[in-house]
């Protein structure tokens, strides 16, 4: 009897368990539903992971992990690494040097509809701690009572804050950024305004890029701003 030289979605989940512990096979699902992943299928429609499949899939959750690239950023450094030839297992040098995480904004999965199960498992926040963090106002969960469902601007706040937590800070302390955030969104808006209200299409992409504009230097800002304040405590 040949050897088999694939492995199912639930294999794929033991094997890569250990170096990504919040790993669940409806994260894995949900990144190929992203495109980012495409295993074949058996006859019956089972998935089969070959190894350049696991590799693939252990490159994108390094890229997740490490520097919080949100997936289209994932999905055209894969695409680079492929046209140049390399192999996606090999991320780093001088891709890592072209699109460093805090020059990038985090765009949220297109699309994405879970339930507080299934973001619980896909982000490993608690579903109490995502109840709490909703009633600060940080996530929101929408839809009808019988069917709510995270989005995904939730999925990559909480991808974030599961990093907070393990520092001991609580939902209510991060109020603070939904306030800053709140201010901040209203003072750009008022920039923009005068090209948000044409209804020319070119003058509606100008003000959609200079909103990222704005962020993106906003972000900049902000961390000079904190790495001064905490030069003495960093050394930097």
């Amino acid at each position: 009897m040949a050897t088999r030289n694939y492995q199912s979605i639930g294999e794929v989940l033991v094997s890569v368990k250990t170096e990504f512990p919040d790993i669940t096979i409806s994260k894995i699902r949900f990144l190929e539903s992203e495109g980012l992943i495409d295993p074949d299928r058996t006859p019956s429609g089972y998935r089969k992971f070959y190894e350049k499949d696991v590799d693939r899939l252990k490159s994108i959750l390094k890229m997740q992990r490490d520097e919080y690239l949100p997936l289209k950023v994932i999905k055209d450094r894969l695409l680079e690494i492929e046209a140049g030839d390399g192999h996606a297992d090999g991320v780093g040098g001088a891709h890592e040097a072209a699109a460093e995480p805090d020059e990038e904004l985090a765009e949220p999965p297109t699309g994405l509809q879970m339930s507080i199960e299934e973001m619980s498992a896909a982000t490993g926040v608690d579903k109490d701690r995502i109840r709490e963090l909703e009633s600060f106002g940080l996530v929101h969960s929408h839809g009808p009572d019988a069917a709510r469902y995270f989005d995904g601007d939730d999925y990559i706040v909480l991808s974030i804050v599961k990093d907070l937590f393990r520092y001991g800070v609580e939902p209510r302390h991060l109020t603070m950024y939904k306030h800053f955030a709140e201010r901040e969104a209203g003072f750009f808006e008022t920039i923009v305004m005068p090209q948000l209200r044409q209804r020319n299409p070119d003058a509606r992409r100008a003000a959609t890029n200079s909103l990222n504009d704005l962020a993106r230097s906003s972000r900049k800002l902000k961390q000079a701003l904190l790495r001064a304040k905490l030069r003495q405590h960093i050394g930097a």
